[in-house]
């Protein structure tokens, strides 16, 4: 069974992307917004554990998961051996 494409990147980049900002916000609710600069802020430009950051931080994961879902995605279909549909029923 091969995968859409465009459907498991967009799924992995709205995963990824609502993971992020539901964390940095679960950081700010229980232990407060800090400007300290963290691992993912060192791949992710301009993201911080702020409310301002989690923005950044979504746009950044979201764009992160697009690409490596669709990449994912593509070798996937290409990797899988090739063979007669099979029809369910």
């Amino acid at each position: 069974m091969k995968l859409n494409v465009l459907a498991f990147a967009l799924t992995c980049g709205i995963m990824l992307g609502a993971g992020l900002f539901l964390a940095t916000w679960w950081i700010i609710l229980f232990g407060g917004a800090t400007d300290a600069p963290t691992f993912i802020g060192r791949v992710y430009l301009g993201y911080r554990i702020t409310p301002v950051g989690s923005i950044i931080g979504l746009a950044w994961a979201f764009a992160d998961g697009l690409i490596g879902g669709a990449i994912f995605a593509w070798l996937y279909n290409r990797l899988i051996a090739p063979g007669p549909e099979r029809k369910e029923g």
